[in-house]
């Protein structure tokens, strides 16, 4: 299948999961004639989402997964989902970041993703209170020379938080809390759970949304990531208004009834995956 078919079959798939969540359930035949695809594809389509656990399949279509607000995924399964999207959002938060920042990465495998093109940029200072996070960047600290390993030249500064480790590899509590709240950042780039107008950023990990909120308030800018997915998905805790969000990068699955939602409320949306990568507003 071409790159072209494949951001095809994402695109149609958003809009799919985006009418099961607002209808609360669709049906096959409908779905091929508002798509104008044959049946057969839209049971693919609806078994990928099946896989990926956003859709639940019933006789002649699909329904919402009637998912706990309290269920967190460990860190192993979320790092399956979509890959290319975070890939993309990846690609174009790290060009957020500038030569000498001082930045924070929250916890998830968005952060994770972005974590790995970040090491080339010189003199960083990083605060993470992700314990995947901070493996990314002490791996990267050290070159091999004829006399072993040596300090690379302008590899970053990482501070881990400390605090109770959660399914998600990530630090919270008051231990991690102390810490985000006596520093300032340049910029942050945190992943979320879900993301909606009426509920914010949200999470379904008490512990974690509070560790979150002193991430917000300790931050010049505040950039989330978050691929087509979590818009529309509540978890237990918000711990942010959509007011408090300078950028949001997202990938091209996105529907445009949502993009056009968050235009009215965000200074700048980012389209990773789209032609140039370009901001929205």
């Amino acid at each position: 299948m071409s790159d072209q078919q494949n951001l095809l079959a994402e695109q149609r798939r958003a809009l799919i999961l985006d009418e099961v969540r607002r209808r609360g359930g669709v049906r096959v035949n409908e779905l091929t004639r508002r798509l104008n695809v044959s049946d057969m594809t839209v049971r693919r389509d609806l078994d990928a989402l099946a896989r990926q656990g956003v859709v639940e399949k019933v006789h002649g279509g699909a329904v919402p997964v009637a998912e706990a607000t309290t269920h967190e995924p460990g860190f192993e399964a979320k790092s399956a989902l979509e890959l290319s999207a975070k890939e993309d959002i990846a690609r174009a938060a790290a060009r957020m970041a500038a030569r000498g920042a001082a930045i924070a990465l929250a916890g998830g495998t968005t952060a994770f993703a972005l974590a790995q093109r970040l090491v080339d940029i010189p003199d960083l200072t990083v605060v993470t209170n992700s314990v995947r996070v901070a493996e990314v960047f002490h791996t990267s600290q050290r070159t091999m020379s004829a006399s072993g390993p040596q300090p690379r030249p302008g590899a970053a500064t990482v501070v881990l938080t400390g605090g109770v480790r959660t399914p998600s590899d990530t630090l919270v509590g008051p231990v991690a809390d102390a810490a985000i709240r006596s520093l300032h950042f340049d910029v942050l780039f945190i992943g979320v759970h879900g993301i909606s107008v009426e509920a914010g950023l949200s999470t379904p990990n008490l512990a974690e949304a509070e560790t979150n909120r002193h991430f917000v308030r300790s931050a010049r800018r505040v950039v989330v990531l978050a691929d087509h997915t979590k818009w529309g998905t509540v978890g237990l805790s918000s711990f942010a208004t959509l007011d408090e969000v300078d950028v949001l990068v997202t990938d091209a699955g996105l529907p445009p009834r949502a993009r056009a939602e968050i235009a009215e409320r965000l200074p700048e949306l980012v389209v990773a995956g789209a032609r140039g990568d370009g901001a929205d507003v």
